[in-house]
């Protein structure tokens, strides 16, 4: 999977922006990633944060004890920097900065590797993250802005 553009990263960010969040709502986030891991057998850690606390955690079979540290480093920058860590990395690569001296970040509390996606409530700002742990940064990073994009859509139930 070849890596979005920062511009495309920016554009995506702006159009995940939630109305809310709360903690039903981050376990909501998370199943519905858990859901589509499971179906796909992908060996993935995810983790919904609102604020700087864990509220929705999974491991999957097939996924190491590394990752669950991963999410965490991950979501430490997307809180930090209020974009993801997919972002992060690329505009790091795109200067030639090493993040962790650039920023003068501790590697065990940091990871610029994609998988971490800020959660952004319309008129509030950055509330939470979600992240994933597991396959490609790319692939991680997709998983999960795809099952926020999901939060987006109408409910088919509501309709019957």
């Amino acid at each position: 999977m070849t890596p979005p553009s920062l511009a495309d990263l920016d554009n995506e960010q702006s159009q995940l922006e939630l109305p809310s969040f709360d903690y039903a709502t981050a376990w909501t986030l998370g199943l519905r990633m858990q859901l589509e891991a499971s179906a796909r057998s992908l060996p993935v850690a995810i983790e919904v944060s609102h604020g700087n606390t864990v509220v929705f955690f999974a491991l999957l079979p097939g996924a190491t004890p590394d990752n669950p540290d991963w999410t965490r480093r991950k979501r430490a920058v997307a809180l930090r920097y209020h974009k993801s860590s997919l972002y992060m990395r690329l505009l790091c690569e795109q200067h030639g900065w090493d993040f962790h001296d650039r920023f003068r970040l501790p590697q065990v509390d940091f990871a610029a590797s994609g998988g971490a996606v800020p959660v952004v409530v319309r008129g509030v700002g950055v509330v939470g993250a979600a992240a994933v742990s597991g396959l490609p940064d790319v692939e991680d990073h997709a998983l999960v802005a795809s099952a926020i994009a999901g939060l987006l859509l109408p409910d088919p139930r509501e309709g019957q």
